[in-house]
């Protein structure tokens, strides 16, 4: 039995996907796909899937997936870069790694965009916090 465990991030989201052999079903969170809110988010899960769905027969593959932090859209990417990742390593298949990177590199690699960091004075207030001026 080929069993995968991977994660993928997004902001403060991070999702640990496990790919194994099964019926062709997709959990977030002990939810089926098609339960999973908002419709949007929905959307933007199912993009990796619908790319490897000429690459790889899905019907045979269950994804199960545990996702926490961030909002509703940082979990999705972070879903989505889970699948994609998750897929690629369990079907050993350059042909649909060469899909996700022609259709969006950031599924694969991830987000390369780092927090900016805290400035000396008032760093717990931002990298960019300045006191605020009274002209009265």
């Amino acid at each position: 039995m080929n069993i995968v465990q991977i994660s993928g991030k997004r902001k403060e989201a991070i999702a640990r996907a496990v790919v194994r052999d099964g019926k062709g079903v997709v959990r977030i969170n002990s939810l089926e796909l098609n339960q999973y809110t908002p419709k949007f988010a929905r959307e933007k899960i199912r993009q990796p899937l619908n790319l490897a769905n000429d690459v790889v027969d899905l019907s045979k593959i269950d994804i199960n997936i545990n996702v926490s932090g961030g909002g509703v859209m940082g979990q999705a990417d972070a879903i989505s870069s889970s699948i994609a990742r998750g897929l690629v390593l369990y079907t050993k298949s350059d042909e649909l790694h060469d899909v996700y990177i022609k259709y969006d590199r950031t599924l694969i690699a991830g987000d390369h965009r780092q927090t900016e960091v805290h400035k000396p004075g008032q760093s717990s207030k931002g990298p960019r916090h300045k006191r605020q001026k009274s002209y009265r």
